[in-house]
C-alpha cells in the first residue's frame, strides 16, 4: 500500500494542531478578526485532508496512480496559498493570494472528483474471507 493516506492524515493533523494554536491566540487577544483564515485552515487543512486520505486508505488503487500525488501538493498548495490570502484581504493587503488559493481549492476538488469517478471508492479486490461471509438474520 503507498504511503500517500500517512502523508494526507499527517498533515491535516499538523494543519489543525496550527488551527488551534491560532484559535487559542484570538481567543487570548480577544481579536478574532482572522477568524474566516483560520476556519478555511480548518477545513480544508484538517477536515478535507482527511476526508482525502480516508478515501486514499479505503481505495489503493487510486491512491497509487501519479495523480494522487498531484491531488496531495495541490491540496496542502490551497491551504498554505488560501489561508494567508484571507488573512491579507480582510486586513486590506489585497485579495489576489486568496483568489489564486480559491482556484487551487477549487481545482484540487475537481481532481478529487474525477479521481473518484475514476477509481471508484472502496478495493476492487476486497472480498468477503470464506466461512465468514455474513448472513442476514431472520426477524423475530
Amino acid at each position: 500500500m503507498t504511503k500517500l493516506p500517512t502523508w494526507f492524515f499527517a498533515t491535516a493533523a499538523i494543519f489543525a494542531l496550527c488551527g488551534m494554536v491560532w484559535g487559542i491566540q484570538m481567543s487570548a487577544t480577544h481579536d478574532h478578526t482572522l477568524s474566516p483564515a483560520h476556519g478555511h485552515l480548518n477545513l480544508i487543512g484538517f477536515v478535507s485532508m482527511s476526508v482525502f486520505g480516508s478515501y486514499y486508505a479505503l481505495t489503493p488503487k487510486a491512491a497509487e496512480s501519479p495523480l494522487a500525488a498531484v491531488h496531495f501538493v495541490l491540496t496542502v498548495a490551497t491551504v498554505v496559498v488560501l489561508t494567508p490570502g484571507i488573512a491579507m484581504a480582510i486586513t486590506s493587503q489585497g485579495e489576489t493570494l486568496a483568489q489564486v488559493g480559491s482556484v487551487l481549492a477549487v481545482v484540487s476538488m475537481a481532481v478529487f472528483v474525477f479521481t473518484i469517478l475514476r477509481h471508484g471508492v472502496g478495493s476492487v479486490d476486497s472480498q468477503p474471507i470464506q466461512g465468514h461471509e455474513v448472513q442476514p438474520q431472520p426477524a423475530e
